[in-house]
């Protein structure tokens, strides 16, 4: 790929899709930004010669062909793909309906799946390109309220591993982003719903989350316009690393999972060697 490349942004309207793509823009790079609503995109992201706004509700993947080919039509190609779009079913699982956990996996897995789907086939011509999907430290640990939101992440994870593997031949690069709580507008009023199907025995430690995720909504402490110049740093490596844990808290988050994973591994190493078939027997 060239120094210039074309930047192909999910969720552009708003929150990190929007520092992202000024972070691409600034690098000189190409901008193919993209949301449900294109006047709200195109009013957030402003005005450039190297930009193409273009509507896409990542849930759809005729969208998410449409997209893609007026991508190409207007720039030749699609270097970097970030699979950013997302939502936020917060909630305990039992008080979530199952129409809201299938939403979250809609927005959330099935919405990168339908994107990367559609762009595959141009890096696949090409022969290079990244897709590089935002994950979350949910999707590395379950988390208390969280478990739609956590079940879509882990998802994304499984996926994009797997995805490397059968990618790389064609110098298709996937990268898994980790953030920590950086200061974007998934908490807000507008990005974030709640379980709709209230549980008694759940009512005391719902006020106590409900005040939690509220109260950090603003307070988070990464800068996410710093996570978008992270973005333009990792993108530039010509080997750019299979994940970036992006943050300190993720870090913390991260080292605490691989902890406790060995931990694990090791108070029941014996238990587990012994399961295998006894042939010499």
């Amino acid at each position: 790929m060239s120094d210039q490349k074309v930047w192909f942004i999910t969720g552009a309207g708003r929150g990190m899709g929007v520092d992202i793509t000024k972070a691409a823009l600034a690098a000189g790079h190409k901008v193919v930004a993209t949301g449900r609503n294109v006047e709200k995109v195109a009013q957030a992201v402003g005005e450039s010669k190297d930009l193409l706004v273009v509507k896409l509700d990542v849930t759809s993947y005729a969208d998410a062909k449409s997209a893609v080919e007026a991508a190409v039509q207007q720039f030749g190609s699609i270097d970097v793909l970030v699979n950013n779009a997302a939502s936020f079913y917060a909630g305990y699982f039992e008080e979530l309906t199952p129409e809201q956990i299938e939403k979250q996996l809609s927005v959330s897995l099935l919405g990168p799946m339908n994107v990367t789907r559609a762009a595959l086939p141009v890096m696949r011509t090409q022969r290079s390109g990244q897709i590089i999907t935002i994950s979350s430290s949910g999707g590395l640990i379950g988390v208390e309220f969280c478990a739609a939101y956590c079940a879509s992440k882990f998802a994304i994870e499984g996926w994009m591993q797997a995805l490397q593997a059968e990618v790389e031949p064609f110098g298709i690069h996937t990268v898994i982003v980790n953030p920590g709580f950086f200061r974007t507008e998934l908490l807000t009023d507008e990005s974030t719903d709640f379980a709709e199907q209230p549980i008694a025995d759940y009512n005391e430690r719902r006020t106590q989350q409900l005040a939690f995720w509220k109260s950090q909504n603003g307070q988070q402490s990464g800068d996410p316009i710093k996570l978008a110049q992270a973005l333009i740093t990792i993108s530039s490596h010509e080997q750019p690393p299979r994940r970036f844990i992006a943050g300190a808290d993720a870090i913390g988050t991260a080292e605490h999972v691989i902890s406790v994973l060995q931990q694990q591994i090791n108070a029941y190493r014996d238990l587990s060697i012994s399961l295998a078939y006894d042939d010499n027997i």
